[in-house]
């Protein structure tokens, strides 16, 4: 007589799907937070980086005849048409120009001052809040840390109040929680050091136009008459 093993069919297996929403709901008052203070810094650096990368490509953009046209000025001795001109072009470079037409007559090192000390100012409005990205890129990680660290705090304690009994699911779960904060913390700032350094690319660009262009006005100034 033959006995068949019937085997009881494995029961299945539900998929759990791993949502961003919910990480953050169950993540409690100081995992949510965090997360909120990442995002506000997140708006920052975003709103910082277009400003600051919209103004340095309007700084940059000057006509390429208002050199040839400044030296046809200065060699036919219309200073105030110079003048004009700069103030019709209103970028860093014309601004610097126009500070070298004011102090004309004077001698060369004064002039040369005067402009250097214009183009201090004009590198600090170029770089105004550049210098909090570089912050946030710091920070935002060790506060994505932080709350890694609270997460961790809080499962072990609820773990501790189970009467010593380890519930992976609960301790799966805090830590699912405990990670978002690291990874947002993470994202923020990768954002904000790319950002930074690539302003810092386009501003340095920015000055180098700055120096050559200040190089040769004074250039012109030192021709012989």
């Amino acid at each position: 007589m033959m006995v068949l093993n019937m085997q009881e069919p494995a029961p299945l297996q539900t998929e759990k799907t791993l949502s961003l929403i919910e990480l953050i709901q169950n993540g409690g008052l100081g995992g949510q937070t965090i997360i909120g203070v990442l995002c506000i810094l997140l708006l920052i650096v975003v709103y910082i980086y277009f400003e600051r990368l919209f103004a340095i490509k309007a700084a940059v953009k000057i006509s390429p005849s208002f050199m040839p046209q400044i030296r046809s000025f200065i060699m036919e001795g219309k200073v105030e048409a110079a003048q004009k001109l700069c103030i019709q072009e209103n970028v860093p470079v014309s601004r610097l120009v126009s500070k070298g037409l004011s102090r004309i007559g004077r001698p060369l090192d004064d002039i040369n001052t005067a402009i250097e000390n214009a183009g201090r100012l004009e590198v600090y409005q170029l770089e105004k809040n550049i210098s909090i990205l570089a912050t946030i890129a710091g920070a935002a990680p060790m506060l994505g840390f932080l709350g890694t660290v609270i997460g961790m705090i809080l499962s072990i304690f609820e773990i501790s109040n189970a009467g010593g009994n380890i519930d992976m699911q609960l301790l799966a779960d805090g830590l699912y929680t405990a990670m978002t904060t690291t990874v947002a913390g993470l994202i923020v700032g990768i954002i904000g050091y790319v950002s930074y350094n690539h302003l810092v690319v386009k501003t340095n660009k920015a000055l180098y136009l700055m120096e050559a262009t200040s190089l040769e006005f004074l250039d012109l100034l030192n021709e012989p008459a």
